[in-house]
């Protein structure tokens, strides 16, 4: 019927989850595409600091006291003072899908001018299969206007289930404190119009400020570790959890998928600020890296928390000789995991958990 607006795709199976440390006047940028949507909304920082969400949207907001509130001693695996703190907010979800995104980012536009929609994007890309075991050079194959090539094996076409997808970023890149340094004009200009998935056994750096997954499917594994206040590292956080999530992907059969969409990153964070909170993280990924490299998960671990608790005793046996840290983080994945368990009961009603919501 004209004049109807179409539903949103997966608008009540959705939450759009939110780090900050300041008031959401960006989310005006976005009212088009997220106000269908429940916002997750995990401040960081001073809980006593109020924090100004514009009208007409539904959402939650967390601050510290309210993780501890929930998570009681289990808290301590939540990140203080630094963005990882995001994953409590894909804990205390009761939905199938999450999208997070950092609020220094915009709405980007494609060649043509056109404002990107970038959820409606990692939509389509979550609810398409991914091709981790045969790569395609058209790309997703699945896309309109794409299929597969000649020579892909017909028994490998219906794919498998997308557990992620990551999307990427106009104007400042996601560069290291090194490369911010020596490359601190540098903007990224080129919009590459592709979707691909990421082979099995392949890594890759996961960037949290423009994500999706399937809660269901991978959810446990999306711990962004320790970081921040009282930590020896920061900005690895995502990084973490997305090595931790591309092993247990590929042992359970599901797929990643990076590209499209693009969002406008706005601002380059101090470099010499992050150089301090990397340094120790750039030396340590050359021994890290190797480690998930050479993981293997035994057969006997058939869901993502078995996965994951499993890997938190391979980091503890195999990286705490390179800094007493991977100890801690090994107890906190294991936390993690408990507290996930505790809110997100299987084969029961979730307890209701939220605090502060406005319409």
């Amino acid at each position: 019927m004209a004049g109807v607006s179409p539903t949103p795709l997966l608008k009540d199976e959705l939450d759009i989850v939110i780090p900050t440390i300041r008031n959401l006047d960006f989310l005006e940028m976005w009212r088009p595409f997220f106000q269908p949507y429940h916002l997750i909304i995990v401040q960081d920082g001073d809980p006593s600091k109020t924090i100004k969400v514009p009208e007409g949207f539904d959402y939650e907001l967390y601050n510290r006291n309210d993780i501890n509130r929930i998570l009681g001693p289990k808290a301590s695996c939540i990140s203080f003072k630094d963005s990882a703190c995001r994953c409590f907010g894909y804990m205390v979800s009761k939905k199938k899908y999450i999208y997070t995104i950092d609020d220094d980012c915009f709405v980007a536009k494609d060649p043509s001018g056109k404002d990107i929609n970038a959820l409606e994007q990692h939509i389509k890309n979550i609810l398409s299969p991914a091709t981790p075991y045969f790569f395609n050079t058209l790309y997703d194959p699945y896309r309109d206007g794409a299929d597969f090539v000649r020579g892909y094996p017909f028994s490998l076409r219906e794919g498998v289930p997308t557990a992620v997808s990551h999307g990427l970023w106009l104007n400042i890149p996601d560069y290291d404190a090194p490369t911010q340094l020596v490359k601190p004009r540098e903007r990224n200009t080129r919009y590459v119009d592709a979707v691909m998935t990421i082979p099995k056994g392949t890594l890759f750096p996961m960037c949290g400020m423009n994500l999706a997954f399937n809660r269901e499917l991978i959810g446990p594994a999306m711990y962004f570790g320790l970081m921040g206040d009282g930590q020896p590292i920061g900005r690895y956080d995502d990084m973490w959890a997305g090595w931790c999530t591309k092993v247990i992907c590929d042992h359970l059969g599901l797929g990643i998928k990076t590209g499209l969409p693009y969002i406008w990153h706005s601002k380059a964070s101090n470099p010499f600020v992050n150089l301090k909170k990397e340094y120790k993280g750039i030396y340590w990924q050359e021994e890290i890296i190797p480690f998930f490299q050479a993981v293997s998960l035994p057969k006997e671990c058939t869901t993502v928390q078995q996965c994951y608790t499993e890997l938190a005793k391979q980091v503890k046996a195999k990286l705490a000789n390179v800094d007493p840290y991977f100890t801690k983080l090994a107890d906190a994945m294991v936390t993690w995991i408990e507290a996930w368990d505790e809110l997100n009961p299987s084969g029961e009603a979730p307890a209701k958990t939220s605090n502060v919501k406005a319409k």
